[in-house]
């Protein structure tokens, strides 16, 4: 997806005042500090549980219960920051004269449109780099509502 997306949905009249992407590659969170070492446990206690009961001679059924626990725990530990930069890889924002537009590609293709004034409140966290984050609404806390947002930010866009 390039910025010829987004260019598409433009209302008459409209122009675009700034456009851009979400940072690339790997990006660790605050909320990493409680997710990384909950996903490496369950996952450990998922290989130990299954190779434990294998072992013991346990139907098959407890292997494959087993190895299922042992593929959501990988997506914990590895797979969420994969899913997270290949959905922000496919994302770009613009603002315009008159909305925000978010735009996401991909198995998960969205479009949010939010007019000027009907943002809700603006946080925006500048470093000295002059790169930054902004920040749309409430920031919702790790253990709301989210869905797999909590794990894959990446999902998740304004509501």
């Amino acid at each position: 997806m390039d910025d010829e997306l987004i260019r598409n949905r433009l209302l008459s009249g409209e122009r675009i005042v700034w456009s851009g992407r979400p940072g690339q590659g790997l990006i660790l969170s605050p909320r990493d500090t409680l997710l990384i070492p909950f996903s490496l446990v369950w996952c450990g206690f998922a290989v130990f549980w299954t190779v434990g009961a294998s072992s013991m001679g346990a139907p098959s059924f407890f292997d494959l219960w087993g190895a299922m626990f042992i593929c959501i725990g990988l997506y914990f530990v590895f797979g969420r920051f994969l899913v997270d930069a290949w959905m922000r890889r496919g994302m770009r924002y613009a603002v315009t004269d008159r909305r925000v537009l978010i735009a996401r590609a991909g198995p998960f293709s969205k479009l949010t449109a939010i007019g000027l004034n009907q943002l809700p409140d603006v946080n925006l966290n500048e470093r000295r780099s002059g790169r930054g984050t902004i920040r749309f609404g409430q920031q919702v806390s790790m253990w709301g509502n989210r869905g797999m947002g909590g794990w894959t930010p990446a999902l998740i866009l304004i509501k």
